[in-house]
């Protein structure tokens, strides 16, 4: 059997582009350097002994922990169950002059096939995954969180600012999400970011699966925009207990919220915030 699976290499493809702008300052214009925040494809392929490995997803990502991303999406889509299922995840096997560091293969140590889950996924960086098979495919199966941990209201508040310190790509473009693990105290334990909110926690689970560090249910989550469904799904199914958002959620994610048993806070921001599901793991007395 081949190695494990390492941590995902040095981005072999920049996360940021350069650019020449014309910026316009008070009616003056002038031409001026500038960086912008990397998009392109990602293709997943999945393939056991034998197999020839098959694609299963392509998502716009920006180059980055890309390993993270591969394994991270087939866990929290219900493709992959453990890390003990990966034998090893790399980059396509290409001749040096063909290869563009955006096919990502991985290998399972059971045969793969999607047979009846096929999704035919493609994910952007806005929506995320679209194109599933059917509304049948939309869920995930996953059981609810149990109890804890409690969080302090206080800890919750400091969150953005301890993510924005992280934010190093985002420094030099100001147009990437980010998504940030938490110790209930609130010290960081991982920070990813992409031009996609799903990527950025696709990368995240990623991170804590090919490390051997799921289930996620001492940490807590803050995401940088908006709370879709996909978002909760996602968060759930690596028993991530307290999802924070400096923006809104939305219904359906509420619901799901409230369903799979994960607590929801939205617009951390200026030092308050709204609960809106399970408040019984935030102390708002500290």
């Amino acid at each position: 059997m081949s190695p494990p699976a390492s941590p995902s290499p040095a981005p072999l493809r920049r996360p940021t582009a350069p650019v020449r702008v014309l910026a316009v300052r008070d009616g003056q214009s002038f031409e001026r350097p500038d960086r912008l925040a990397a998009e392109e494809p990602m293709e997943v392929r999945v393939g056991g002994p034998g197999q020839e490995p098959m694609s299963v997803a392509v998502t716009m990502r920006t180059p980055g922990h890309d390993f993270e991303l591969a394994a991270g999406f087939l866990y929290t889509e219900g493709l992959v169950r453990s890390r003990d299922e990966i034998v090893s995840v790399n980059y396509c096997e290409l001749p040096a002059e063909e290869q563009q560091y955006n096919v990502v293969t991985v290998r399972l140590a059971r045969a793969f096939d999607l047979g009846t889950n096929a999704r035919n996924f493609f994910a952007n960086s806005s929506c995320g995954i679209c194109g599933k098979a059917s509304l049948d495919h939309v869920r995930v199966s996953c059981p609810s969180l149990p109890p804890g941990p409690v969080v302090a209201g206080s800890v919750i508040v400091s969150l953005p600012g301890r993510l924005r310190e992280a934010q190093r790509i985002f420094e030099e473009t100001g147009g990437l999400h980010a998504g940030g693990l938490f110790e209930p105290d609130g010290t960081p334990a991982a920070v990813r970011e992409d031009v996609g909110r799903h990527n950025a926690l696709d990368k995240l689970v990623g991170w804590a699966l090919l490390g051997d560090g799921l289930p996620l249910s001492g940490r807590m989550l803050l995401v940088s925009g908006r709370v879709s469904f996909e978002i909760v799904q996602k968060a759930a199914v690596a028993r991530i207990p307290l999802i924070c958002a400096v923006s809104a959620p939305s219904s359906l994610a509420v619901a799901a919220a409230e369903e799979l048993g994960v607590t929801m806070a939205g617009f951390v921001r200026g030092g308050s915030f709204n609960l809106y599901s399970h408040p019984e793991r935030v102390d708002l007395g500290s």
